[in-house]
């Protein structure tokens, strides 16, 4: 499959061909399904299954859907951790049906990962249950396959009584992995309803019941042995590391048991443990076990003296044994287990005849005992033996785990005059020798080259000096060039930024006086043209006011000429001038206009109240020509750091996606801005639909408080165009 863009991805199935590049994509996605799966510390997310197939959902929201809904889900795909996703969903609930059907699958297939995200039926043992959370968590081996399975909790149901049954399991397939590197690394089962969870044969009502065997026929045939039953064993423990695993040993031999019990058990004591029978490394161990201890009294515990040939043929595995063997070498390693459990792993390499083993003792600090036994010493170590075989039953490799560090018995300390010592003399005094002549001729070879250099350098110096002189030369030759050239261009840009900031505030005062008063004129003349013949009369009061306005025009463009040479100080009034405005652009529009002052007037420089003028100006005429408004109001807040220009209209508000802008020949607005950001202030242009406009504009009198922003406002708007 190719995947393209503009593809609507409508089934699961689509969704998991994705490759991950295509999946990056983020292709969009559309399908229906039921959710098979939502656990509740999932965050919200969930797998769906349709027809095709299942398919995870990113969704990481507090809504989540529960198992059985049935959903519509829209979302774009990404490439997930392991197999591609659907992101960013949107998804609404349909209503509810029943789960779709479990395929059966095998446990090969189940553990390849390619049923992640599947309702699947699988049937395995309970090897351990507990509880997790609000659910019952267990582990399943099927097949030799080991996995994971969550369901809900049983009404009355102990879940250690599940150990050791037979279960059938339908529920949706998880994949755990690598998210660095995409690699599958094993399964988790999500059961939703109880009903999936079905008991094919249970456990044994009391395990320790069973019949005992001895240790060493765990291994062995038995005519009624069968995958997956547990056994029941007893012996004296020999060793223990604590929530991993425990060593049993009796007249047959001993057994390494793996339990995750945190029971402590000591050296000596009689214990019971039932478990599941295994090959780890090709020998026997009992797997998942649990056990208990015996009344019987503790036993004095005495190893077995073993040879390397009966280890060879595989005796003594898990048996608390003797070996002799020469010390040649030792390692002490942090293994950071915790502050409760050894951190410290002394290893002493042994070697016997030709065969090399090690012994380990782990502590929680460095033995100093073991750590000063001298390399070279014969030592008898006594601890749990642990082979290593092949399939073919060759023993690879020896460990001796040592219960205490006084298991170890130094036999016999290693001579001065070793063969290491007189091969580590030799080596000492041939290194002499050879470093005493090559530093003889390395001396003689120095002495010639380092003549020869200073000739050299006496020559360099020379030819260098008289470089270094021409140099500075041209140096100042181009240091008084850059000079000049740097002056030159300085000036040139400052006299372009002067003419082209003129021509900025050119602009904006043309537009400010001469095309506000012109669209005055020419609303003016529109109620001329208009009134002409009804009403005589009123068209030649329009008429009057066209004229008015003509002169205004007229002084606003000698201000205009006379501020471009030099400006002079008149008495000017903001207040009265924003009033006379505002009447004059609104007369006969049916406008009422509203002027309210509030603080004490303090006074502005001329370039704020012109421009605060210009800006009240413009922002009425935006109300007589777009905003059907019937009452104005303008408010001048003075305060001794700032002022503050309000504008406000009870229209009809406006479409932020309709409004015309610059592009369009509409420059108001950004006239507005420009005037505003030139004086240090700031604009906020609100809007509603059917509520009306404000425009307030607040300048800074000082720069103590010129960059306060303006308070955030109260309703949705957007920004008049």
């Amino acid at each position: 499959m190719v995947a393209h863009a503009n593809d609507m991805l409508t089934n699961a199935s689509d969704v998991l061909a994705l490759s991950a590049k295509e999946a990056a994509a983020g292709l969009p996605i559309s399908v229906k399904g039921v959710v098979t799966a939502a656990e509740t510390n999932w965050n919200g997310r969930f797998f769906v299954q349709d027809s095709s197939g299942g398919v995870f959902v990113e969704n990481i929201s507090n809504q989540q859907p529960v198992p059985g809904d049935e959903v519509e889900v829209s979302g774009i795909s990404h490439p997930g951790g392991y197999a591609p996703i659907i992101r960013k969903p949107h998804w609404k609930k349909l209503g509810t049906t029943p789960l779709p059907e479990a395929k059966p699958v095998t446990s090969e297939r189940l553990m390849s990962g390619v049923e992640d995200g599947q309702r699947i039926e699988i049937s395995g043992i309970v090897r351990t249950a507990q509880l997790s959370g609000n659910r019952i968590g267990i582990e399943l081996v099927s097949g030799g396959y080991r996995f994971r399975a969550y369901f809900p909790i049983a009404p009355k149901v102990e879940p250690q009584s599940l150990v050791g049954a037979k279960v059938l399991l339908r529920g949706t397939a998880g994949a755990a992995f690598n998210g660095s590197l995409r690699h599958f690394l094993t399964v988790t089962l999500f059961i939703p309803q109880l009903a999936d969870f079905i008991v094919e044969e249970p456990a044994p009502a009391n395990l320790f019941d069973q019949p005992l065997i001895p240790l060493n026929s765990i291994a062995q045939y038995r005519k009624d042995r069968s995958p997956g039953n547990q056994v029941h064993v007893k012996g004296v423990v020999t060793y223990q590391r604590k929530g991993e695993d425990l060593f049993l040993q009796d007249a047959t031999g001993g057994l390494q048991v793996k339990s995750k019990l945190a029971e402590s058990v000591s050296p000596g004591e009689a214990v019971e443990a039932v478990g599941f029978p295994a090959v780890e490394n090709f020998l026997p161990v009992l797997d998942d076990a649990v056990f208990r201890k015996t009344a019987e009294p503790r036993t004095n515990l005495e190893p077995k003296m073993a040879t390397v040939a009966e280890l060879q043929q595989g005796l003594h595995h898990a048996d608390f044994v003797t070996l002799r063997g020469r010390l040649i070498e030792r390692l002490v390693r942090g293994i950071g287990q915790g502050a409760d459990k050894p951190d410290t792993q002394t290893t002493l390499v042994l070697q016997t005849t030709n065969f090399i083993f090690v012994a380990e003792k782990d502590m929680s600090a460095q033995n100093s005992f073991l750590t000063a036994i001298p390399i070279g010493s014969l030592v008898e170590v006594s601890g749990i033996c642990l082979l290593e075989s092949s399939d073919d039953g060759k023993i690879k490799s020896l460990r001796l785990l040592l219960p205490t560090s006084h298991d170890v018995r130094i036999i016999e300390k290693p001579s001065g005059l070793t063969p290491q010592h007189l091969l580590a003399s030799l080596v000492v005094v041939f290194v002499v020798l050879l470093a005493a002549v090559g530093w003889t001729v390395l001396v003689a070879k120095k002495n010639f080259i380092l003549k020869s250099l200073v000739q050299e350098k006496e020559t360099a110096q020379r030819e260098l000096q008289q470089a270094h002189n021409q140099l500075e030369e041209r140096v100042k030759e181009r240091t008084t060039q850059l000079k000049i050239e740097m002056t030159a261009r300085k000036e040139t840009e400052l006299q372009f930024r002067a003419v082209l900031t003129e021509r900025t505030r050119l602009a904006q005062e043309l537009h400010d006086t001469l095309e506000q008063t012109m669209t005055g004129i020419a609303l003016q003349q529109d109620m001329v043209a208009n009134h002409l013949k009804k009403n005589p009369d009123s068209a030649s009061h329009h008429l009057k006011l066209a004229r008015s306005l003509m002169r205004r025009s007229q002084v606003d463009l000698r201000r205009s000429v006379w501020g471009l040479r030099s400006r002079a100080e008149e008495q000017f009034n903001l207040t009265n001038a924003l009033i006379t405005s505002g009447r004059q652009i609104t007369n006969d529009t049916g406008i009422r206009i509203e002027v309210e002052t509030v603080g004490e007037a303090n006074p502005l420089s001329e370039i704020i109240e012109e421009n605060l003028l210009r800006i009240g100006q413009e922002a009425i005429t935006n109300v007589v020509k777009h905003s059907g408004a019937v009452r104005v109001k303008i408010e001048l807040q003075f305060s001794p750091q700032k002022v503050v220009l309000q504008v406000r209209d009870d229209g009809k508000g406006f479409d932020p996606e309709a409004c015309a802008g610059p592009k369009d020949g509409h420059f108001g607005l950004l006239g507005i801005r420009e005037k505003t950001e030139r004086l240090g202030g700031q604009v906020l242009i609100a809007s509603t639909p059917d509520r009306g406009t404000s425009v307030r504009v607040e300048i800074p009198t000082n720069e103590s408080n010129g960059d306060q922003p303006l308070p955030p406002p109260t309703e949705d708007h957007e920004e008049r165009v």
